[in-house]
């Protein structure tokens, strides 16, 4: 099997059986966004607890990209604190201009790393993790 037809397969795993997707009753931090260039729209919440994030939901509708690096993006997330989290998030922009990197904490990830081939797509599959990113600046600016 090509690392091509692999990549794509976990893609399409997340998009029909996203991880994380629905809502949470306990209290949360909440991030609405959307790509205004494809209609993609995200709403990501964050249970966060004593500087780390316990827990990660995500509702929204887009594309197999978006959709896929949502549920991937939650995965990732969970148990890390705000600075691990954040530095995923970069590591993640980083792959999406075309940089070298790897993804030893959840290797899923790489199988976004041809996305960076479609520019028009590359906001698709950072909207979740701008998502992210705002969540926790909210969550640092109020304590």
């Amino acid at each position: 099997m090509q690392l091509d037809d692999l990549y794509r397969r976990v893609i399409m795993d997340h998009y029909k059986n996203p991880r994380n997707r629905g809502t949470m009753n306990e209290e949360s931090v909440t991030i609405n966004l959307n790509n205004p260039t494809c209609g993609d729209r995200i709403s990501l919440q964050l249970q966060v607890v004593e500087g780390k994030v316990a827990d990660a939901k995500f509702s929204g509708e887009g594309c197999s990209i978006s959709m896929s690096s949502a549920s991937m993006m939650t995965e990732a997330v969970k148990g890390k604190t705000f600075d691990e989290a954040l530095a995923m998030a970069e590591k993640f922009s980083a792959l999406m201009k075309g940089e070298p990197v790897e993804f030893d904490e959840y290797e899923e990830l790489d199988a976004l790393s041809g996305v960076n081939k479609f520019p028009a797509r590359i906001k698709c599959a950072t909207l979740a993790w701008n998502a992210l990113r705002k969540g926790i600046e909210q969550q640092q600016e109020s304590h």
